[in-house]
């Protein structure tokens, strides 16, 4: 079976590849590992950005249904202390230019605007290789193969079509994040629900610290930030979420009970997510029929925009290939182009964003950059 357009990862990125293709009547298969939409979480609030979230959207024909989602009041903005005294209270006042979704609900509303039959769920990559001519063959989990005119990963991280164009695999990045939920903390947990506040909370001290955002019916979805190597990670059972939980508020002995509630109060089992970096100017020579996007090309340090930039990267994507109908490869070179440049500036950014977080300057350095008083960037 051959398909004119292959997506593998029905991510953000690679779902609005393929709607911006649809509206401009290209058709793409995405294949995606997971069984079903619903198969895990998305993840939590994203704030999509002007100068490209918010373009993808509006080339997906899909503005109305982004604004119709947003979460009022979310881009409130506060930064505490250990102490939970508050070292900044920015308000939502409905001028910012970053407006909160769910990344669920986003989404929903990108495979909703797809035919039914574009992604084909629990098709779980196990090899690609190369048959010339700009051709490749994928084999599935389920032994199933087919063969692609043209190859995109969107498959994050671990990306299984990034060693066609790339020797590069990402790298422990120092730090760590751990997730956890509070439900119904208005009622449950009112000292940390008045701590977070309407929108974004960040308790930040060098090497460490606490993040936690309100999403809708009162829930608080919390990311603790540690710098710490992998293997003390690897010394914290995550399977007993009791005494994980308890091992990572270990590291915040003397900060404000309603903050660290956020850790030893949570609703749900503390998930650990290490962050992983590819080289900031990581750059791949063009190789006939595939390209990347997201975090399969350019994964960095959290600083919300890895979602806007996968969604752009698509857009991107499919506009060049949209005005070269008759030449793939000069859609893919520009494309690449275009692409290569901007995300090491974004990760350059990224890894910058993170130290003026969590290293020897914070909360200042943090402060700073959210009012606008960091020159430097």
């Amino acid at each position: 079976m051959r398909t004119p357009v292959t997506i593998i990862g029905a991510g953000l990125g690679g779902l609005t590849l393929a709607r911006v293709l649809h509206v401009h009547g290209v058709r793409a298969t995405i294949y995606e590992a997971d069984r079903s939409p619903m198969a895990r979480t998305q993840g939590g609030q994203l704030d999509i950005h002007e100068h490209n979230g918010q373009l993808a959207l509006d080339a997906a024909g899909l503005t109305a249904e982004f604004r119709a989602a947003v979460h009022e009041g979310g881009e409130a903005t506060r930064v505490l202390d250990r102490s939970g005294r508050v070292l900044l209270d920015e308000p939502d006042d409905g001028t910012g230019g970053r407006p909160e979704v769910l990344r669920g609900d986003l989404r929903r509303i990108l495979l909703d605007s797809l035919p039914h039959e574009t992604v084909r769920w629990g098709r779980k990559v196990t090899q690609v290789a190369s048959l010339g001519d700009g051709r490749h063959e994928l084999a599935f989990g389920d032994g199933s193969t087919v063969t692609s005119d043209l190859l995109v990963g969107a498959d994050g991280a671990w990306s299984r079509v990034r060693p066609l164009l790339s020797d590069a695999v990402p790298e422990y990045a120092g730090a760590s994040f751990v997730e956890t939920y509070l439900f119904d903390a208005d009622t449950r947990h009112p000292a940390t629900a008045k701590a977070v506040g309407g929108g974004a909370l960040f308790v930040p001290e060098p090497g460490k610290g606490i993040q936690a955002h309100r999403e809708r019916n009162g829930t608080l979805h919390t990311y603790v930030a540690l710098s710490r190597p992998s293997d003390w990670f690897a010394g914290v059972d995550f399977t007993d979420s009791v005494s994980a939980s308890a091992r990572i508020a270990r590291e915040f002995d003397g900060w404000a009970p309603e903050l660290t509630a956020l850790i030893t109060d949570g609703d749900t089992a503390p998930i650990l997510r290490p962050l992983n970096v590819l080289p900031i100017d990581h750059r791949w020579d063009r190789v006939p029929g595939v390209t990347l996007l997201g975090d399969a090309a350019h994964l960095a340090p959290p600083n919300g925009e890895g979602a806007n930039l996968a969604m752009y990267d698509g857009a991107e994507l499919a506009k060049a290939l949209a005005a070269s109908p008759g030449d793939v490869e000069a859609a893919l070179a520009d494309y690449e182009r275009a692409l290569l440049p901007r995300s090491a500036d974004a990760a350059a950014e990224a890894a910058r964003d993170f130290d003026l977080c969590f290293g020897d300057s914070a909360p200042h350095s943090l402060i700073a950059l959210l009012t606008g008083h960091d020159q430097a960037r």
